[in-house]
């Protein structure tokens, strides 16, 4: 059987890491995988996990199998770190979180389950998106269009051509809505437009799923949910898939989850039914270790007080590293206007770069980008700073 069986094509992004890791260049960069590094250019632990994990260590007297929701005391910290403590959803007890092995099996099982509950739904997706929402949700044979975003004038948003997008997504459809930190253009739609989008969705009978992977790494915790709390005032019905690989430094731990709002307990119980049984067909329930450790350190004053002061580290260095690219290009001479970059927020950015200048990059100077121009500014560093961009001069 396995005789005729091609080989399958390397994945645009993690594939392209595969490439990195067998360059023998001693001074490659690789700004493609979606990886916090610091200014070293490694992915550290964070203080906060470390002392959690320790705790785990101490007290764990079990590796019985969790729920198929994951466990219950994490999943209620997933809701008061999205929501807030005190808000209706969680009141009301509107909401439901199952913990999933991370924001990419939340999205998976929110495919199966669309698949499932709703086949006649098409899954309208922002141009551009993250590569691999197109590969998740085609795997879970969801059919999947796209919706305007992107202003290739500007480098910044074009909203008003994603409202009028959205007005001709038809009543019963899904639309996929990044909840900061846009993947790959870390261009975020303000406050006051997320609104108006939750206003249309209303009117047009149109499910938001919002993928929300990068909260704090804009421009903090509650200032990241500011857009989703401003589309919960708008529909009374949305489902979050949410990851704390970049918040927490849990790349390896795969902790994320999906969590729906209904307009009731009852129905957000009866649609959690439908969701544990995708779960049960898939991976039956989810692994324990990463989910110990958010629980426990959202749940200690001192400790999250000192991860909040953690994750306004990564937010700062990723900032900084934007300001020094634009800075190190402009004393260059590089004629193209990359200021775009100093405002947008998260790992990525949209460079603008060619598929053909992205090649020279890796074939001529092992700088390895994704083929659509999308880089990650926390694979940057002061020391490969004027080498990245001496290289960017050359291409362009």
């Amino acid at each position: 059987m396995f005789k005729n069986v091609k080989t399958a094509p390397a994945d645009p992004i993690l594939g392209l890491t595969e490439a990195f890791n067998a360059d023998s260049n001693p001074d490659k960069i690789n700004l493609s995988v979606g990886v916090y590094k610091d200014a070293t250019g490694k992915t550290p632990v964070l203080e906060t996990v470390k002392e959690a994990e320790r705790r785990i260590v101490e007290q764990e007297n079990s590796k019985g199998y969790l729920p198929m929701t994951g466990e219950p005391l994490y999943c209620a910290r997933v809701q008061e770190l999205m929501f807030g403590e005190d808000h209706e959803v969680i009141v009301e007890k509107r909401a439901a979180t199952a913990q999933c092995p991370g924001g990419t099996g939340a999205l998976r099982v929110a495919g199966d389950y669309l698949h499932t509950l709703h086949p006649d739904s098409t899954l309208w997706l922002s141009d551009p998106t993250w590569a691999n929402h197109n590969t998740i949700f085609a795997a879970a044979g969801v059919t999947c269009k796209k919706y305007a975003y992107r202003d290739p004038k500007t480098n910044g948003l074009d909203f008003d051509a994603m409202y009028e997008s959205i007005k001709k997504i038809p009543k019963g459809d899904v639309i996929l809505l990044h909840g900061c930190c846009h993947n790959p253009t870390g261009i975020d739609p303000t406050p006051e437009q997320w609104g108006k989008i939750g206003e249309l969705l209303t009117q047009q009978g149109v499910l938001p799923l919002v993928d929300f992977a990068y909260q704090g790494l804009a421009n903090g915790i509650e200032d990241d949910r500011a857009g989703l709390l401003e589309l919960i005032k708008k529909v009374r019905q949305l489902a979050i898939c949410s990851s704390f690989s970049k918040n927490f430094g849990l790349y390896r731990e795969r902790t994320g989850a999906l969590t729906v709002v209904g307009e009731s307990a009852e129905q957000v119980a009866t649609v959690m039914s439908q969701v544990k049984l995708r779960i049960r067909y898939s991976y039956s329930n989810p692994p324990s270790h990463g989910a110990q450790i958010v629980a426990i350190v959202l749940g200690d004053k001192e400790l999250r007080a000192q991860w909040l002061e953690e994750v306004a580290d990564i937010r700062n260095r990723i900032n900084e590293m934007r300001h020094l690219f634009v800075k190190t290009l402009k004393e260059k001479g590089v004629k193209q206007d990359f200021s775009s970059i100093i405002e947008q927020r998260g790992m990525f950015s949209f460079s603008g770069l060619t598929k053909k200048q992205v090649d020279r990059l890796r074939d001529e100077y092992s700088i390895y980008i994704v083929g659509s121009g999308r880089i990650n500014v926390a694979g940057m560093t002061p020391a490969n700073m004027d080498r990245l961009c001496e290289a960017i001069k050359t291409v362009l």
